[in-house]
């Protein structure tokens, strides 16, 4: 079933693009610096099968952290929720994405949770196998079978743009490497952690996405369990509590729908039980949030009571 324009969706849209000259767009990854700050874009999908857009909903961008979620609801259906929490941990933060304060100050050296930086790269370790390659294939593999779109791939130049000025991440690394939190090569690990923020889609499939987790893992177009519903209820559960950086607290009060961003703009939300959405916005907060799409995302929740509290 297409997804279909439309025009309520269309005004909310318009609302929240005069927003977006508040934020800025991402300069820090230079291939991230060459987004359009004024794009914002927006698909729903419904577990009918149903679809409803606004925006250009065809123009790519990366995952970036939005890749936390997915690769954190790989590994724990691959390693089990005892070994992956023994490395990680589950608790908020409210420093930024990519602070390495708490891991100086913890008496254990693991990560808080894996949407910060520091816990993500320690999820992105867990990933198995021989190659940087095996490993990202069974990573693409798990997020175009959400996704439902076998064309999903990685962005090349994104990912070497991000390789080359990762070195907080390489810090990151390395702190957990002197811990034994982190084992492998701290390059190769750089290596596939680029490669899997710099997955690439459109709104539709982030929307797409976010529905099946707000099916506590089930794809309501086939009626497969994709994940197990623990798996996506702990995804969800982080999404709320640690989804939005460290702005994670207002946005749930404000908004109360599980959600996770990225830096390149990109917001997915999972309504539980009723839908899921995807979001395009570049230009981000100071928190790295886009700003259309977060006052998008507050119209759309207090207009349709979309707030699961």
């Amino acid at each position: 079933m297409p997804c279909q324009k439309d025009q309520e969706l269309k005004k909310h849209v318009e609302y929240a693009k005069q927003f977006t000259k508040e934020g800025k767009v991402a300069t820090y990854i230079p291939e991230l610096g060459k987004a359009n700050p004024n794009d914002l874009s927006i698909a729903i999908h419904f577990p009918d099968g149903r679809c409803i857009s606004a925006g250009d909903i065809t123009k790519k961008f990366t995952l970036q952290s939005i890749s936390k979620v997915v690769a954190l609801a790989y590994v724990l259906m691959d390693r089990g929720f005892d070994y992956v929490f023994e490395r990680v941990g589950m608790e908020p933060t409210g420093d930024p994405f990519n602070s390495i304060v708490r891991l100086e100050t913890m008496d254990v050296a693991k990560p808080l949770n894996p949407m910060i930086n520091a816990g993500a790269l320690v999820v992105t370790h867990m990933i198995d196998g021989e190659t940087v390659e095996e490993r990202l294939q069974k990573l693409l593999t798990f997020t175009r079978e959400l996704a439902g779109n076998e064309q999903i791939d990685f962005n090349p130049s994104v990912a070497a743009s991000e390789f080359e000025t990762a070195n907080l991440n390489r810090a990151l690394c390395y702190f957990l490497k002197q811990h034994q939190i982190i084992t492998e090569d701290v390059e190769t690990l750089i290596d596939l952690y680029t490669k899997q923020c710099a997955i690439e889609m459109n709104c539709l499939d982030l929307a797409r996405i976010g529905l099946v987790f707000a099916m506590n893992g089930v794809d309501p177009e086939t009626g497969k369990q994709i994940m197990p519903d623990g798996v996506a209820r702990i995804c969800k559960t982080f999404m709320v509590t640690c989804g939005m950086y460290n702005a994670s607290g207002e946005f749930a009060i404000k908004i109360g729908i599980p959600a996770k961003s990225g830096v390149s703009g990109g917001i997915m939300g999972a309504v539980p039980g009723r839908l899921g959405i995807g979001i395009f916005g570049p230009a981000l907060d100071e928190k790295g949030n886009s700003v259309a799409g977060m006052k998008l995302l507050e119209h759309l929740s207090k207009s349709y009571q979309l707030s699961m509290f």
